[in-house]
């Protein structure tokens, strides 16, 4: 019993295929702290960047909003007209701020995860209601990771703020003794670099908390063995599935085969167990090509479809054999045998000739040589 629990252990990291469902299901790593960071970060480098750009267009808003006598406070037409104007100001005051802030919190998830687009994500899911899953999430790793996570923040943000107002503190003290513009510019300024040092704090935790996500996604996805071997099964398909398909294949692969054969130029046979069918032109291949081959019942087909198409067929048994089984269908016949083919087709073509009426009758059949490496010795019985 201890084997068969332990060998049920998802110790294995998750495939390709798991990943990609995974994927497909909406789950992928993500991590808070690195999008925050990034539009908190962002968002303060675009109020250092347009703060001068909102900072005059706010103050046209104040005039705007201040410049108008007494009958046009009581006329309501006039009154929505200053409205419409300082809204208008208002939003080209903070159109690029707000563009740049979309862009971080669109690019952020491209850090960890990536852009994801799946309806699987949104459905509602009913097992969340379930108070017994809400307290085994409250008192999981993950939620003490969030805690550890929320006191880091504190701290760092906490510590990075006490460092931020020693750095500036001397600085806060001197506006007291400046003409109000300058002091109101020089606060503006250091409320702005104290917000960006602020910001940039967090950056520490993003750097902790991504790989930790990463982590975490993957642990929750490892498989068991068992797992593994059900997807390979699943993916290759089933062994009678396979089988059936490699029949078929072998029957597609034996129909373009017995396509080809009326194209040889010769069938050699052995006489019964073998057939080869071979194709040669002298002004575009440099060796005999074999076309199809075949044993018992697919060397009788082979047979069967040279005689309807006229195609000489020749027995000679151990060139039968030694072509067989040295020979790929597609390829030229091992180097070995061209001097015993090229007899073999020498004794066709005069063949022809001779019952065309057109030469000598061949005296006798080729000696069809056949190296002894190559020689294949007939199966007994």
């Amino acid at each position: 019993m201890a084997e068969q629990d332990s060998s049920q252990e998802k110790t294995e990291e998750p495939t390709a295929r798991r990943l990609e469902k995974s994927r497909e299901e909406g789950q992928v790593p993500r991590s808070k702290e690195l999008n925050t960071t990034m539009v908190l970060l962002f968002g303060a480098l675009g109020l250092l960047a347009f703060g001068p750009w909102m900072a005059e267009h706010v103050t046209a808003i104040a005039k705007l909003g201040f410049s108008f006598d007494r009958d046009t406070a009581f006329d309501t037409a006039q009154m929505f007209r200053h409205l419409g104007a300082s809204a208008w100001e208002a939003t080209i005051a903070l159109t690029p701020w707000l563009i740049i802030v979309l862009l971080a919190a669109f690019f952020g998830p491209l850090g960890v995860g990536g852009w994801l687009l799946s309806g699987k994500a949104i459905m509602p899911k009913f097992d969340r209601l379930n108070p017994l899953s809400g307290l085994k999430r409250m008192f999981s790793m993950n939620s003490l990771v969030e805690l550890l996570k929320s006191w880091a923040k504190v701290l760092v943000v906490g510590l990075v703020a006490w460092l931020v107002l020693g750095m500036y503190f001397n600085e806060a003290m001197l506006l007291k003794r400046m003409a109000t513009e300058t002091a109101i510019a020089g606060a503006i300024d250091i409320i702005l670099w104290s917000v960006i040092f602020l910001c940039a704090s967090t950056i520490v935790i993003a750097v902790a908390d991504v790989p930790w996500q990463v982590y975490s996604h993957t642990k929750k996805l490892r498989m068991t063995m068992q797992e593994i071997k059900d997807e390979f099964k699943e993916s290759e398909g089933k062994p009678e599935v396979k089988s059936k398909i490699r029949q078929l294949q072998r029957e597609m692969s034996q129909r373009r085969m017995m396509a080809d054969v009326p194209t040889a130029d010769v069938v050699i046979t052995n006489p019964t167990h073998f057939a080869v069918a071979l194709k040669y032109d002298s002004s575009g291949m440099s060796a005999p090509v074999m076309v199809a081959k075949g044993s018992d019942e697919v060397a009788m087909k082979i047979r069967e479809i040279a005689k309807e198409h006229n195609v000489p067929q020749m027995q000679a048994p151990p060139l039968a054999r030694a072509l067989y089984t040295h020979g790929k269908i597609g390829d030229e016949i091992p180097e070995g045998l061209y001097v015993a083919v090229a007899q073999v087709l020498a004794y066709i073509y005069q063949m022809d000739l001779f019952v065309k009426g057109r030469g000598p009758r061949p005296e006798r059949k080729p000696d069809m040589p056949i190296p002894r490496d190559l020689r294949v010795d007939p199966e007994p019985g």
